[in-house]
């Protein structure tokens, strides 16, 4: 195989001796900046990055709206650290099929999992199968062109009305999506096959719905500012939601974001118009509200028509001090044809790794891995990002969240703690190509995802894109092998 001698020429062309061997497992930021972390803290190591996709950088490609470009240019970052000489990228390459996590533990001093949240919470209510119902991470990765999402049945045109349940970034992501102009995104790197829909899309008015108030919602002021100041926008907020208790008011002199939030609402309840112009697009911000039941349309079996929604209020307060959204038994319907679930991502767990499954995480202490039986940690096995906090923060938390996870790991060295470390040498980079290549993986290397990005790049400047995207496995693979 041509990667596996390659990479054994690289290796021995080095003069440095490697005897620590590091497998990072997931290419986002939290696999990033551990490698990034890894390199720079130990001199001696090897650092192999391994992903499901072809494609590199996680949720800065897949997960970041299209028209937030600023936000991706840390891959400039991430690029060098794949440039380093005692790093490489090995991408197509799937934890569970590929190669197990016991084989990757016998070949590796450390392994590090940080392949992040790739499935989403229920809300478990009835019809929440209905067609019509969908995540917000499929709607961000169908936007975003990843390849499993690429061809998603994604009805923009039967409806003028689509329901966000959740009022945090990503559903401001997706609200914002549904209705910018497209002439404006065409100038983006979404994907194809998404603009085309959007160009034809029917959807007039998009409800963003919380279970509490809007001094509670989970946005930041940065990404409310976008979505408020969409050209001739109709801003509906009800101005009964913003009455404040008591409790808002100490929710607010405690966190400024939300101060910042909510004043960023009150001041677009009281500045727009009354009514929407005929035509315009409407966004509502619809506060107090808790799904009950998708409803079924009549005319369309499967399809789902609308929501119920029960009233809230709020009482007492939970462990973290937050206040709670409790249920008044009075209840509402909302007719729309689309609805988009952002209420969380899950983290997923994979044979011999130790899991948490009410928490969707991985048990750890500071990113050591605790064994299910015991609470010891496991030997050589350490997580980072979403799979070891839970799906929240911003890309630099992954950031911190490396330092901590890498700082324990050479705690661990320094004390003797590895017994992996002091076996004899490990396979490591060697030993996972030869066991690729035996089950006939095609692995795509850090070189080869630069054609991909150099064709991409190609095809966007034919239509005055920053690129066009690849969008099927078919696709993708294929031009690594010209």
């Amino acid at each position: 195989m041509a990667v596996f001698r390659s990479m054994i020429a690289r290796k021995f062309s080095s003069a440095t001796v490697q005897s620590l061997r590091v497998c990072v497992v997931g290419s986002g930021p939290a696999g990033f900046y551990t490698a990034e972390k890894m390199l720079k803290a130990h001199k001696g190591a090897e650092v192999d990055i391994i992903d499901r996709l072809p494609t590199p950088f996680g949720l800065v490609r897949s997960g970041v709206a299209p028209d937030h470009p600023e936000t991706k240019i840390v891959t400039n970052q991430f690029s060098r650290v794949a440039h380093n000489e005692r790093c490489s990228f090995f991408g197509n390459v799937s934890l569970g099929s590929s190669i197990s996590l016991h084989e990757l533990r016998q070949i590796y001093n450390v392994v590090v999992l940080a392949y992040g949240a790739e499935s989403d919470r229920v809300l478990g209510i009835p019809g929440e199968d209905l067609k019509g119902v969908h995540s917000a991470r499929e709607f961000v990765w169908w936007y975003n062109g990843h390849p499993d999402f690429s061809k998603l049945t994604l009805d923009l045109e039967s409806t003028d009305t689509a329901v966000v349940l959740g009022q945090g970034n990503v559903a401001l992501d997706v609200a914002r999506i549904l209705l910018r102009p497209p002439t404006e995104l065409a100038i983006t790197d979404i994907a194809s096959h998404a603009l085309a829909a959007l160009r034809t899309s029917s959807i007039r008015k998009v409800y963003l719905v919380g279970r509490r108030g809007p001094v509670q919602a989970a946005c930041t002021a940065k990404e409310l500012r976008e979505i408020l100041a969409i050209k001739d926008l109709y801003i509906n907020i009800k101005e009964a939601d913003l009455l404040k208790t008591s409790a808002d008011e100490e929710e607010m002199k405690n966190n400024r974001i939300r101060k910042r939030v909510f004043e960023l609402l009150s001041k677009a309840s009281s500045s727009g118009a009354p009514h929407p112009s005929s035509g315009q697009r409407e966004l509502h911000f619809t506060f107090f509200r808790k799904p009950d039941k998708f409803l079924e349309s009549d005319d369309r079996s499967g399809h789902v028509a609308g929501l119920q929604f029960e009233k809230t209020t709020l009482e007492g307060r939970d462990g973290s001090g937050n206040q709670i959204a409790v249920g008044t038994g009075q209840h509402e319907d909302l007719n729309c044809g689309l609805v988009l679930k952002s209420i969380g991502y899950k983290s997923t767990p994979v044979n011999g790794l130790p899991f948490n499954h009410s928490k969707g995480v991985v048990p750890n202490i500071r990113g050591r891995v605790l064994s299910s039986d015991l609470a010891q940690p496991e030997d050589g096995l350490y997580v980072c990002g979403w799979l070891k906090r839970g799906p929240t923060g911003i890309i630099a938390t992954n950031l911190y969240d490396a330092e901590e996870t890498v700082a324990s790991i050479s705690e661990d060295l320094e004390k003797g703690e590895l017994t992996s470390t002091s076996s004899s040498t490990k396979a490591g980079r060697e030993g996972l190509l030869q066991l690729l290549e035996s089950r006939k993986v095609q692995v795509v290397t850090f070189s080869d995802w630069e054609k991909i990005d150099s064709e991409e790049k190609r095809l966007g400047s034919l239509k005055g894109k920053p690129r066009e995207k690849l969008t099927t496995w078919k696709d993708l693979l294929e031009v690594t092998t010209k």
